[in-house]
């Protein structure tokens, strides 16, 4: 990371409405590659070897499901020629924080991404893409297919939570084992597409805030997921909570890691250095802080100064800040790194788009 007294970096706004994602990635290679050096360094040294391994795998679940975008994916790992490509887009992110209100300008969503990965946020990119109906901006990297957050000017922003952690037993260091076996039932059983998969099909094909909620709403999944929506007229905003085959809509768009009403057999996300040993209440309690705090942070979106990025909803696997209005077509991004200290700091500039020309 850059010294202290350095001018931060500039995030790269990216133009690859011919082309997309492969576009992207071919271009950007050498980012590409510095990101999964970067990244990989967070797994023990000697994981490192089993990188091919892990492509396979991913690469096999991918193939046999139904996700939309798997010759994209396969056409990026052959193009950029290095193993990961395939983890990559089949890994999921950490513990998220996520809020829609109701502004002046339209209705704004506001997101943290969390991800235990080191130069997620030194690396982000904004990708301009398009698809049959109109133009959207993801915040992304090279190499990855899937949106995980987007603003489609006049249109919709969403961004992704990941959803609680299904449970068979509720001792705290059995947490890997339900981890290992949800990961095996998805793997012989589920064909669905991943829910990054989704958010791009909607980002490319719905029109209208209804449309895209219906589709979030609707379309099987391969995983549990968390969506926030927002549309551009007051009271498009809802948070949808999904699994595999079913949903439940909540209008009051604010989500961390945990459903809004807990079930018996779910876990709240826990984050952080506690994964291991918190138990059920402290794993509740630690989505329901970083819900609660962004629910009653009390300034304006929008003005850029990012102050509600602050714990608990900042945590150390901070690595995205964004805001995003489509109505007023303003999207503000962030990335955050640790630098000295427990807690991230910005690592780049502010990102700024504000209705881009075409």
């Amino acid at each position: 990371m850059s010294a202290p007294d350095s001018p931060l970096a500039a995030i790269p706004i990216v133009d690859v409405r011919d082309g997309g994602p492969l576009r992207h990635a071919v271009e950007g290679r050498a980012r590409a590659r510095a990101l999964r050096e970067e990244a990989l360094g967070w797994f023990p040294r000697g994981m490192l070897m089993f990188t091919p391994a892990l492509d396979h795998l991913a690469q096999l679940w991918l193939t046999r499901s139904q996700a939309p975008y798997v010759g994209e994916i396969a056409a990026v790992a052959g193009a950029l020629g290095f193993p990961g490509i395939w983890f990559l887009n089949n890994s999921y992110q950490w513990c998220c924080t996520a809020r829609a209100c109701d502004e002046e300008a339209g209705p704004w969503l506001m997101r943290t991404l969390d991800w235990p990965l080191d130069g997620l946020g030194r690396r982000v990119e904004v990708a301009r893409m398009r698809g049959p109906a109109g133009e959207f901006f993801n915040v992304t990297w090279p190499g990855f297919v899937g949106v995980l957050t987007a603003m489609a000017p006049g249109r919709f922003a969403a961004a992704i939570n990941q959803a609680p952690l299904r449970r068979r037993t509720r001792h705290p260091w059995l947490r890997p084992y339900d981890l290992a076996f949800n990961a095996t039932q998805t793997w012989w059983q589920v064909r669905h597409m991943p829910p990054d998969h989704l958010l791009r099909l909607a980002c490319e094909t719905a029109r209208t805030y209804a449309q895209a909620r219906q589709l979030l709403e609707t379309v099987p999944v391969a995983r549990p997921v968390i969506f926030t929506l927002a549309g551009c007229a007051r009271g498009e905003r809802c948070v949808i909570e999904r699994t595999e085959e079913g949903h439940t809509t909540h209008d009051e768009a604010v989500a961390a890691n945990d459903w809004r009403h807990r079930g018996g057999d779910w876990e709240a996300r826990v984050g952080g250095k506690h994964t291991l040993v918190a138990t059920f209440d402290e794993a509740a309690e630690n989505s329901r802080r970083r819900r609660e705090a962004l629910a009653t942070w009390d300034g304006r979106p929008g003005a850029g100064a990012f102050d509600w990025v602050a714990p608990p909803v900042l945590n150390p696997y901070t690595r995205l800040a964004v805001e995003m209005c489509p109505r007023a077509a303003i999207l503000r991004v962030v990335g955050y790194e640790i630098a000295d200290g427990e807690l991230p700091q910005p690592a780049t500039r502010v990102c700024e788009i504000a209705a881009l020309a075409a």
